[in-house]
This record gives C-alpha cells, structure tokens and sequence, in this order.
C-alpha cells in the first residue's frame, strides 16, 4: 500500500501542539490547518497515532479530495476512489460529515450520495448486487468546505479523549486531550511538583502523570481499526510494544485538591483505571487556602467558569480568594489557569503574561499563565514571594 495521507482533528488552538507530537513521533509532511492537522505515513502508522496522540481527537485517512458543487460531481468524485482497497467484501461503511461554506448544505443529502457512491463501486468489484455490511465497520466521513470534498475512513471509532479510565466523573469534565494540553502548554515534563487545586475527577492530574512517565495514552483502550482485515493484528502488537518502551520511571510529586469529597473519591477511582494510582495524590481541600513551600512548581486547573455550576459573583469571589492565596507562593511557581470568564484576570488580581484561546467543547476560554517574573498591568511586586534555591 502506498504513503497514506492522515488527517487528525483537533480542538481550536490545540493544533499546533499536535503537529509537535506527530513530528516527534517522525511523521512527514506535518501541516497544521484551523481544527486539524495533516501528516503522511504507512499502515504501521496507524496504531502508533492512536495509542500515543495526547492531543488529537481522532486518526483518519483520507483517501481524497475534489471539487464538488453538485450532487453528480460528489457521486462521480467518491466512486472513482479506490474503496476496495480499504473495504473488504462484507465490510460495514455507515457514513456521516459536514458541509461548511459549500453550495451542497444538505448533510442527509450528501450522506445518501456517498453511500450510493461507495456502495456502486463495491458492488461491481465484489460482484454482488447487494452488499451484507455484516462485517467489521469501517466508518467513512466526508467533509465539505468551499465546495471541494474530502472523503475519509476513521481509524478510531470513539474520539481519542476517551482514555478509558473515567468511567464517571463529575459536573462539566474537561476533555482528556485539552487536560493534555494544558499540562503540555505548562511546560511541565515530570520534573516539578505539579498541582491542581480544582481537580474534580482528576483528568488534569491523571494526564499530568501520563505526560510524566512519558505512557501513551490509548494503551488501556480499543480502536476500530484493530478489526480491519488489510491492517495485520502484529501492528498492533508492534505499536504497544513501541509505547512501553518509551516509559520512564521515576518519583513524582503530583497532587489534585477538590473541596468535593465526593470529586475526590472518583479522582482516586479514576486514577486506579488509568494505572497512574502510584504516581498521583488526591486529597480535600480547599483551594482558597492553597499553598506550597517547595520552591518551585506548576500549578494547572479549571476552576468553576460561573456558567455553568457557579454563579457568576460566586466564581469572582473564588478567583479572588485563590489569587490571594497563591499570593504566597515561591516565586519559582508557574500558574497556568483555563477560564472562560471575561474579568478573570481583574478578581484574580494580576494581569497575566501570557494568554492563549482555547476551547473547552463549544466554550470559548483562555489560558492564564503567570510566571516569577510577571508583574502585570498596575503590578508593583513580581508574582509569589521571594525564595533562595539552594
């Protein structure tokens, strides 16, 4: 099989993280688009984007792309792909997509064209008038943007934020892959203690651990294409054998505070399904009254937006409790603080150095990262309190 083209989605302003990722991982042809991000390789590839991808939504492969403006073209466009190559006889290809900005806006419309597209060519090939899809699925989407098509198969199945290990969890939960990428945007690599006083069910703090020991992320979990027949089980094999061997060992200080008991409690639980248990601390407490003595550190938390389980004047009484508190940090400490709220940086009490949009689901936020050095608009005195290393 020739170099396959892959296209890995991503959520907003997380893409250049995972093209960092795919080229450490000795991608080619690395490209990063708004919401996803492109690369090149071979069969082999696949499960070693699945297993390890920390900030990537899903793996597809793209088996092409053309100019669409009537239905004939989409027809015409997706029969003409080689689908045979991919989809044995038997194989299942439900199909979904989207069209954006396309003189083709109807979805359901373009879903039964596709599927008709495919379904023709199969039925000639494999000499069948109708097709059992009995077997495996082999999950075809299509995009639409600007009236040129882009015909994709999922290599997936359920997004890649589904780690497996939080089988429940508590109100709003933050998506594994921007719990991921937040911990990455710190800068944190397992060296410092690193803390999370609003840890909910522990998805900060659980992918902190994963990013220390350097584990890949979809080790405890299952793909779709694991079932492909063109896609030998020995990959799959060769891929985890990859990852384990990329592990670290080392002593971690990583702890995760939650005034919820009950948030606790499942953080713990979800920790033991990640197999992170021996590398993580949970505890209650209350994160108006944090406070560390080492000298240096990095604390990365979501705390309440006052949108969705707080009132808005609760969440400003909150961050400014918490911007208090951290207030007697070292100054070697780094605090890096996702919010959605648009007076963060005023009730907290510091202008930040650095911010970066993001998206929590459909929520639009930014990342407040303060360092030692920071002193912020109307700041007289750096961030945290002075401390000698020794």
């Amino acid at each position: 099989m020739e170099k396959l083209t892959f296209v890995i989605p991503t959520l907003l302003g997380v893409e250049g993280l995972t093209a960092e990722e795919l080229r450490r991982m000795g991608m080619e042809g690395v490209r990063a688009e708004n919401g996803r991000v492109f690369c090149q390789g071979g069969p082999g590839d696949i499960p070693r984007l699945n297993l390890r991808l920390r900030t990537g939504e899903r793996v597809l492969v793209q088996l092409g792309t053309f100019p669409a403006v009537t239905f004939e073209e989409l027809f015409q466009g997706t029969q003409a792909l080689p689908w045979e190559d991919f989809i044995p006889r038997g194989g299942a290809f439900p199909v979904k997509g989207f069209s954006l900005n396309s003189a083709l806006h109807s979805v359901p419309a373009c879903q039964s064209i596709v599927k008709k597209a495919v379904a023709t060519r199969l039925g000639r090939i494999y000499h069948q008038n109708t097709l059992p899809e009995d077997g495996p699925v082999y999950q075809i989407q299509f995009s639409l943007m600007k009236d040129v098509a882009s015909l994709l198969l999922d290599t997936t199945g359920p997004g890649l934020y589904k780690r497996g290990y939080r089988a429940v969890g508590v109100a709003a939960p933050l998506r594994e892959t921007l719990a991921a990428a937040l911990v990455m945007l710190s800068g944190y690599r397992g060296k410092d203690p690193f803390c999370d006083p609003f840890c909910g069910s522990g998805t900060i703090v659980i992918e902190a651990a994963l990013i220390a020991k350097n584990r890949a992320p979809g080790l405890n979990r299952t793909f779709s294409a694991q079932k492909w027949a063109w896609l030998p089980s020995q990959t799959w094999v060769d891929g985890a054998g990859e990852a384990m061997d990329l592990e670290y060992d080392g002593d971690y200080d990583i702890w995760g505070g939650d005034i919820d008991p009950g948030a606790v409690a499942i953080a713990r639980d979800n920790a033991v399904k990640a197999d992170v248990e021996d590398l993580v601390r949970f505890s209650q407490a209350d994160a108006r009254t944090f406070s560390r003595q080492e000298p240096y550190g990095r604390v990365v938390t979501n705390p309440p937006y006052g949108e969705r389980l707080m009132e808005r004047r609760q969440a400003e009484e909150l961050y400014r409790d918490f911007g208090r508190a951290v207030q007697g940090l070292p100054t070697g400490w780094r605090l890096n603080i996702l919010s959605s709220h648009t007076e963060f940086e005023r009730t907290f009490g510091r202008s930040a150095q650095k911010k970066r949009k993001l998206y929590n689901g459909m929520l639009k936020c930014d990342l407040f990262q303060y360092d030692k050095n920071n002193r912020g608009s109307g700041e007289k005195k750096p961030f945290g309190r002075e401390t000698k290393r020794g």
